[in-house]
Formats: structure tokens, C-alpha cells, sequence
């Protein structure tokens, strides 16, 4: 009786002030533009912008009942960041779970907002300060990158702090960051600038740094587009996954269509070299130089130093995001817009010696987050889980494979870090999801269980039609028994490489 009194009072709040109320509370540099009660199954999700043309409102039948409250926060004269704040009208789980954002961000994150709000949880999101997917919003408008880079992250928490106290009386006992992709590098940078915001973050392949990370983009784009010889069209990805398949699969012991760790696998695109006629089956020789630039680092072609990790092998079949007729527009972007400041600037133009240096001076560490003395985070209790998936397409794993060490040895090594930082890498899952591997596991689960209850996590579960496997905490791998099914995780065991 007693435990099903202390789930009642946790269940149902005293609220201390109505929806419609929230309306005329006073938050510091902002405005309450809506609070509004929104019945269970009845919100309209607002459709995303694309070059001034609004998509349709998509309809979320699914969600409970909840108080819907938007912001516009101006920290500065020429800050305009949109939030929005989602509070159960039941059961709150008296936690808040901030989610995070994709590519230039530009519009509120309803779909993670939504899943954080099934279970339970106070919802936050931002646009980081503008509209549209575009990195064109940073031309002339120092103060918006800075938005975009941390701001509107912190000030958007702190914000649905006090609004969450407002409204059921009582402070939020536990915050957590959700992330992926720049949602990842967000939650670096909240670890990073702003150690008390948050109990625990979970950062999944953070796009970090991102100045390194435009440079490894246009690094393809040069392989694949300068030479139109060395083009390389997506009808020859198939040829190439087989291909990397045939030399790694079996690296693990088993042929199973998975790469356990694609940092072992050496594989020599010449081994699909075109004997005769060119065909989708087969490389040429300029094709097969494209295929090795994709695979290897970036480099300073004066100093030979490394900018950015190459992709895995085993990520072809989603080389197009990167490999594509054009050069990605995300990173384009960062340069036009941020670092040269000329919306005509030419790719082409691109020089991996002195822009390096140029670009990371402009930068200042308001978008990268590479600090890796995360003494402040951790002292306070804090937890960091990373994940990546091995197969990313878009972000190269070894660069969060690179934070997460250098925070290792930062902070004394892996015996005095594990219970405040955890790294699972996916092999197969391409970037945030999909992919042929397992991509769909719960990392809210183990981290409020590491962060409440101190179970570290050292394997989680994932799962891909009718397949599970153990994620295992780096640098560990799953490893079959060898006995019972290879799509039932339990025949697994997490072990060193």
C-alpha cells in the first residue's frame, strides 16, 4: 500500500497554476506566444517549412492529454528562438527530457517531443533560432550562430524548468538531453558549457567538430566530382557492399551479413577492379581511387596531419548522402555562410590546408565541441552515453570513437571514468537508425537506470526484424557462444575485441 501511494503522488501532481495561465507568466528575454490544453489524441503536428512553402500538419493521434506551451526567447537584440514545452495534464514521470535536432536544425523537434511525451515525460525542443533548413540564417548575424552553436539549447532549458515548476508546483527531479546527429553534438556542448543543466545526456553520433566534419564531406566531394572520371554512380554501391562484405563479414567468426568492427577490416577496393568493359559490377581505376578516399582520413596535403576520420567499411549502400552528383548542401553551407561569408563561394575552391586553421578560428568552439575535461558534468553526477552506429553514412563513427578516448584519458582512464561515461557502438546502423544492423534499442531506459539507480549499462539490446543483438559497451564486442540461434541475443556475450 505504501508503494502504490508514493507512485500516486508522483503520478498526479498538484498543479499550481492552469494551462491557459502559463499564458501571462513572466520568463526573463521572452515571450509565451501559446499555452494551450490539447485533448489525448487531437494535436496536429505543424508540417516543416521547405523554401518558404509549409507542409501540411501531420495529425498525432497517439499522444495523451497535455498542456502545449511555445516561447520566443531573446537573449539578444537579434535572437528570435522558438521553443516549445509539452506538460502531461497526467502521470508525469516528474522528469523533463529535452530532444535535440538534425542537419541546421530550423524547425521544433514534434516527433521525439511526442515520444518523450508517451512516456511520461515533460517535453522541450527548440529551432535554435531560425527557420528553414538552410545555414544561410548565419550571414551577418554573429549572434545567431551563437544560438544555434549552444544558446538556444541553455536558454531553452532553463526556460522549461521554470515553466514545469510553475505548472505542477514542484521542480523537475531529474533532466536528461536526447540527441542525435547535431541533437549528439548539442548534448556535447550542454556537457561541455552548461554542466548543471542536465542529470544525463544521451548523445548518439554527434556531428563533431562540426567545422572537421565539413571538410571530410567536401574531402568526397572532391574525390567524386572534380574528375568526372571519378565519378561514381549508385548503381556500383551493391558491387562495393558485397565486395566489403566477402573480405569482413567473417572477421567475427560468423557470416552473417555484419561487420562486428569495421576498424579491423582492410579491404582493397581493387579486388572489383573492371577487367573489360565498364559495368555496375566493377571499378574503374579512377573510381577505385574514390573508393579509397572515401574509406581513409582527410588529410593537410602539406603536413599529412589528420582532419577527420574516413567512413567504415560497410556503409556503400548510403555513400550517396555524400557521394551524390552535388556536394552536400549542409556542408557547403557552413562555408558560404560562416566561414567565407559569400553566398557564390566555389567548392572547388577549397584549400584542406590554411581553411583548416581559418574555419576553426572563425568557429572559437561555438559550434565544435571538443572539450573533453568533462570533470564538471561527471562531478556533479552527471552521466554521458554515446552511441554510433558503424555503418553511418553521413557521420564518420572514429570520431566519436576519438572524443569519447580523449575524455578517457582526460579524466584518468577508463577504471576512473566507466561509471560517468559510456560509448556503444552499432555495427550495421547507418546514421541515427536504419541500416542493415540492429538500430532499434532504448537508451532512455539505461540511462535513467544508470543516472537513478546506479545500474551502469554494460550491453543493451538492440533489435531488426527478428534479429537482436547485445550493443556492448566500448571498447567490447558481442561475441557468439557458439551455440543457439545468431539472431537471439542471449547467445551472445560482451568481450574484448
Amino acid at each position: 500500500m505504501k508503494l502504490f501511494l508514493v507512485f500516486a503522488i508522483l503520478a498526479v501532481p498538484s498543479w499550481a497554476a492552469t494551462c491557459e495561465s502559463l499564458g501571462s507568466f513572466a520568463l526573463p528575454n521572452a515571450t509565451i506566444t501559446l499555452a494551450q490544453s490539447v485533448a489525448a489524441g487531437e494535436f496536429m503536428a505543424p508540417g516543416r517549412t521547405f523554401g518558404g512553402t509549409p507542409a501540411p500538419a501531420v495529425a498525432l493521434k497517439d499522444l495523451p492529454a497535455f498542456c502545449r506551451v511555445a516561447a520566443t526567447l531573446q537573449p539578444t537584440s537579434d535572437s528570435d528562438i522558438k521553443i516549445e514545452v509539452w506538460l502531461p495534464a497526467a502521470e508525469w514521470n516528474g522528469k523533463l527530457q529535452a530532444v535535440g535536432n538534425g542537419g541546421w536544425a530550423g524547425s521544433i523537434s514534434y516527433g521525439a517531443m511526442a515520444a518523450a511525451l508517451r512516456d511520461g515525460y515533460a517535453a522541450s525542443s527548440t529551432d535554435t533560432g531560425h527557420e528553414g533548413g538552410s545555414g544561410s540564417f548565419a550571414l551577418g548575424h554573429p549572434e545567431k550562430v551563437i544560438d544555434f552553436g549552444y544558446r538556444s539549447e541553455h536558454e531553452m532549458t532553463v526556460k522549461a524548468k521554470a515553466l514545469i515548476e510553475a505548472f505542477y508546483g514542484n521542480p523537475a527531479r531529474m533532466s536528461y538531453w536526447n540527441g542525435c546527429s547535431t541533437g549528439g553534438r548539442q548534448g556535447l556542448k550542454e556537457a561541455q558549457r552548461f554542466p548543471d543543466d542536465y542529470d544525463g545526456i544521451i548523445a548518439g553520433a554527434p556531428a563533431n567538430p562540426r567545422t572537421h566534419l565539413a571538410f571530410a564531406t567536401l574531402w568526397i566531394a572532391h574525390a567524386n566530382l572534380k574528375d568526372p572520371a571519378s565519378y561514381m554512380p549508385p548503381a556500383k554501391y551493391p558491387a562495393i557492399h558485397q565486395a566489403v562484405l566477402n573480405a569482413c563479414d567473417a572477421l567475427d567468426g560468423l557470416k552473417d551479413g555484419l561487420i562486428t568492427d569495421p576498424t579491423r577490416c582492410h579491404f582493397d577496393p581493387q579486388v572489383i577492379a573492371c577487367k573489360g568493359a565498364d559495368s555496375s559490377e566493377c571499378l574503374t581505376l579512377p573510381q577505385i581511387e574514390t573508393v579509397k578516399k572515401i574509406l581513409s582520413p582527410s588529410r593537410n596535403p602539406r603536413t599529412g596531419e589528420e582532419i577527420y576520420p574516413g567512413l567504415e567499411p560497410g556503409a556503400e549502400l548510403g555513400w550517396a548522402t555524400l557521394a551524390g552528383p552535388q556536394p552536400f548542401a549542409a556542408t557547403t553551407d557552413h562555408f558560404k555562410y560562416v566561414v567565407f561569408k559569400d553566398p557564390n563561394w566555389d567548392w572547388k575552391t577549397l584549400n584542406f590546408d590554411s581553411d583548416v586553421a581559418l574555419a576553426d578560428k572563425i568557429d572559437d568552439e561555438t559550434i565544435n565541441a571538443t572539450d573533453a575535461n568533462l570533470k564538471p558534468f561527471f562531478g556533479r553526477k552527471g552521466k554521458l552515453l554515446l552511441y554510433h552506429g558503424f555503418a553511418d553514412q553521413n557521420v564518420a563513427p572514429q570520431s566519436t570513437i576519438n572524443y569519447y578516448k580523449r575524455v578517457v584519458d582526460t579524466l584518468g582512464g577508463e577504471r576512473q571514468t566507466a561509471d560517468s561515461i559510456r560509448l556503444f557502438m552499432a555495427p550495421g546502423m547507418a546514421h541515427c537508425g536504419g541500416g542493415e544492423g540492429p538500430n532499434t534499442f532504448d537508451m532512455m531506459t539505461a540511462i535513467t537506470a544508470w543516472r537513478e539507480n546506479g545500474y551502469r549499462p554494460e550491453r543493451i539490446i538492440a533489435s531488426r526484424t527478428g534479429r537482436t543483438r547485445p550493443l556492448c559497451a566500448y571498447p567490447q564486442v558481442a561475441k557468439y557462444k557458439g551455440s543457439g540461434s545468431i539472431d537471439d541475443a542471449e547467445n551472445f556475450v560482451c568481450a574484448a575485441r
